[in-house]
């Protein structure tokens, strides 16, 4: 379970730049929850993903997961729990090395390192048996290398990454925002998929409003650096992209 007690965050404070990102926010998601976090830019949205990475520090408040306290545990620590997808799909992977080598990283990042750590026989079919929950082939062409592959490529294989190593939560800030709207649309049902298929606790930011409505439990919206409204999708039936401001009210 993540819990944020009155959270608050303000950049360049003090300055005539200062700009607050978050007004005391209190927030309780539940294990195995998919939540999507809808809002305009500047409303808070990715600095509620970044404090929960561990990326940036609350100024005040407290963050717990799995009733942890984590707010001085840096985000290499955090990753025991956390796996993060970003927007830019280079972003996730290392392009001059094969798609077998970035699972590899990928697999060990909350692991001792040492010389014995390799891509053995069993590590390549786990691998090649992960990468085909995809449908897209890839598990034919481990020995590419990374930044051969199509954008949407990428990001689907940085999806299977992020889970490598039995990650709980999954944070996806705006996954699909620089894919086209096809390859857009097949990240985001491969991201549902494997979220129930792995039982994951997720959060997905997006400006996307027809994401907002297909995908999650629950939308929260956020304005002003504050959360505006917070509803459960079962409580609000019959909700379609023609009526999802609206449902809101």
């Amino acid at each position: 379970m993540i819990r944020l007690e009155n959270i608050s965050k303000i950049y360049n404070p003090g300055t005539a730049a200062a700009v607050i990102a978050l007004k005391d926010v209190s927030l309780i998601i539940k294990n195995k929850e998919f939540v999507t976090l809808i809002g305009v830019n500047g409303s808070g949205k990715s600095t509620l993903l970044n404090l929960l990475a561990g990326t940036n520090k609350p100024d005040s408040g407290k963050i717990f997961i799995s009733e942890e306290e984590v707010n001085d545990l840096p985000e290499h620590r955090r990753c025991r729990w956390i796996a993060r997808v970003f927007q830019n799909p280079l972003a996730g992977t290392a392009s001059e090395l094969s798609i077998l080598e970035n699972f590899r990283l990928a697999s060990i990042r909350t692991k001792s390192k040492s010389l014995k750590t390799g891509t053995d026989a069993a590590f390549r079919n786990l691998v090649k048996e992960k990468i085909s929950y995809l449908g897209l082939g890839l598990e034919n062409k481990i020995e590419q290398p990374m930044g051969t592959l199509s954008g949407g490529q990428r990001q689907a294989l940085t999806l299977i990454m992020a889970i490598m190593d039995d990650a709980e939560i999954l944070l996806l800030d705006e996954p699909t925002a620089a894919l086209d709207p096809r390859t857009a649309g097949l990240i985001m049902q491969i991201a549902d998929d494997l979220i129930s298929k792995f039982q994951l606790t997720a959060i997905l930011v997006t400006h996307n409003l027809k994401d907002a409505v297909n995908y999650g439990t629950r939308i929260i919206q956020m304005n002003d650096a504050m959360i505006a409204r917070d509803v459960l999708k079962s409580e609000k039936p019959g909700l379609s992209i023609n009526n999802v401001y609206d449902w809101f009210d």
